[in-house]
């Protein structure tokens, strides 16, 4: 998942932090997943995600964001 909705690391980490503890689901407005072209909305319920990694640099070898 690559999104746009976030300034930095920092942000988008507190984000997800803020979400995992409030038990409550993750909004995106503007995302792209398996890197197609168009952005989407896309709601992440956090009890389902296993793993996380959010980086500034995206590219084929480093493999999906979420």
């Amino acid at each position: 998942m690559v999104c746009r909705d976030f300034t930095d690391e920092d942000e988008a980490l507190e984000a997800v932090a803020h979400a995992i503890d409030e038990h409550r689901s993750l909004v995106l407005n503007e995302a792209r997943y398996e890197r197609e072209p168009d952005e989407n909305g896309v709601v992440i319920n956090m009890a389902n995600v296993v793993s996380m990694r959010v980086s500034r640099t995206d590219s084929g070898a480093t493999g999906q964001y979420l």
